[in-house]
């Protein structure tokens, strides 16, 4: 960290987004290779919650023993590009990249996480909402590293299910995709939800309306009906090579309804 403070330099993990989005051009500016730095790697648990270090790579999420609220996440780790991919590039890489389309942040959202950020100045903790502020844009400091990621347990017994959109099963940019993650109580009444819809605004987002009304509705399958066209105007998607901006939103409204009934088929 005294490094990164004194060159504001670029931090390198995994390399998986750096390095393609250099192209052809030369580096610039001095790189902080922390691909050596252990401590940042790996899963742990407290009381609280599950702490997910930022060196951790999505083929050792993919891999890892994690409760079944964490079978969303486990589904967006293999979707990350293929598996040399997913065997280097890192959570913290694919969170400070803050692309629209990263596989994790729906997942991840979806499970109200929250990243820690370390500096020679001391630590913060930022709900991964309010990190990620736009395209390709974050809040973390330039003297910031992103050291871990950390999960409520509160949900670790949630109903959870992530879906993809794209132009073809594998290795492809999505065109939607969706996460949630649903709480019951003892009656079958969702006490919580959270669902999370990547690929159709600037930055992923949680559906805060759809959230307040599931809540309290029976967990049946037929909880997609719940779904409404009013649950979904937060979203601003674009037409892009890959999809027209009506077109997500409608598919948007339809994967959100499929995944809300996957979770309710895991309660069952």
């Amino acid at each position: 960290m005294h490094a990164l403070a004194e060159s504001r330099g670029t931090i390198l993990s995994g390399g998986t987004d750096f390095f393609p989005a250099l192209v052809d051009r030369p580096m610039t500016s001095p790189v902080i290779d922390i691909s050596g730095v252990e401590e940042i790697k790996g899963l742990r648990t407290t009381e609280e919650h599950i702490h997910i270090g930022g060196r951790t790579t999505w083929s050792e999420i993919a891999a890892a023993l994690l409760p079944r609220g964490f079978a969303g996440l486990k589904a967006a780790a293999l979707e990350v590009g293929g598996k040399q991919i997913q065997n280097l590039g890192t959570i913290a890489g694919n969170l400070c990249n803050a692309s629209p389309a990263a596989d994790g942040v729906p997942a991840l959202l979806a499970l109200d996480a929250e990243v820690l950020l370390a500096s020679v100045a001391g630590t913060r903790r930022v709900p991964l909402g309010e990190f990620l502020v736009g395209n390709r844009k974050t809040v973390r400091r330039p003297e910031e590293i992103l050291i871990s990621i950390a999960i409520p347990r509160r949900l670790e017994n949630s109903a959870s299910a992530f879906l993809k959109l794209g132009s073809r099963r594998y290795l492809v940019i999505s065109i939607v995709m969706v996460a949630a993650n649903l709480l019951t109580d003892r009656n079958g009444r969702i006490s919580e939800a959270l669902v999370a819809v990547g690929a159709c605004s600037a930055r992923a987002q949680r559906l805060p309306l759809l959230e307040r009304d599931l809540t309290g509705e029976i967990a049946g399958p037929d909880i997609g009906h719940a779904v409404k066209p009013q649950h979904l105007r937060s979203l601003l998607p674009i037409d892009d090579v890959r999809a027209t901006s009506v077109y997500r939103r409608e598919a948007a409204q339809v994967i959100v309804r499929r995944a809300l009934e996957a979770c309710v088929e895991k309660l069952a």
